[in-house]
């Protein structure tokens, strides 16, 4: 959506009591008096929705709050819709793409009332957490501090052996542990993976 961010504000029209009169002078009817009482509600909770946003997700926000309006019968323009670009590309470490993947999904669960948008948006943090996750736990079991088998062989070099099988077969069922743990913490997030550089939307 091509972004429609105006340097005029409409906050202070949408904080006013409304109208009386219309752009051209003209006595506002009721209709229109309901319809400018909803456009103002809109367009508060529009901004607000954004701002959440913005501020829980400082720092990967790539670009700030955009809108798109409606004028309305009293001629100023109200936000009826809005979204903030956020980068969602992993980091340069499992560690920094797992506190990524977490404030990225704090960001787009931040408003009160998250769009199917955000949410979306949120399922991808969650599954990018999850990949993380598995990725540190596989890097600790490499380094031997993972809760398994240290280097998987003897003093002599020999491949250790036991009654699990080979120490290989032990690394494998340990990452297998990680892995279905990281799925049990994100199975409730099932949303097609999307491109870095998502749009958080009201």
């Amino acid at each position: 959506m091509p972004e429609q961010a105006q340097t005029e504000g409409t906050g202070a029209a949408a904080s006013a009591a409304p109208g009386r009169v219309s752009a051209d002078g003209a006595k506002l009817s009721e209709a229109e008096l309901r319809e400018l009482q909803q456009l103002q509600q809109r367009d508060r909770e529009v901004r607000a929705h954004e701002m959440a946003h913005v501020a829980a997700g400082a720092g990967l926000v790539t670009r700030g709050a955009s809108y798109t309006y409606q004028t309305g019968p009293d001629g100023q323009r109200y936000a009826i819709g809005g979204e903030v670009s956020i980068d969602t590309s992993p980091g340069r470490t499992p560690e920094e793409t797992l506190a990524k993947a977490e404030q990225v999904r704090a960001a787009a669960l931040a408003p009160a009332d998250p769009s199917p948008q955000d949410r979306q948006v949120a399922s991808q943090a969650t599954r990018m957490a999850m990949d993380a996750r598995m990725e540190i736990a596989r890097q600790a079991f490499e380094r031997g501090d993972g809760g398994g088998p240290a280097t998987g062989r003897d003093t002599d070099g020999r491949a250790r052996e036991g009654a699990g099988g080979t120490a290989a077969d032990s690394a494998s069922a340990y990452v297998a542990r990680q892995a279905r743990s990281a799925y049990e913490v994100a199975a409730a997030s099932a949303a097609a993976a999307r491109p870095p550089g998502l749009d958080l939307m009201a």
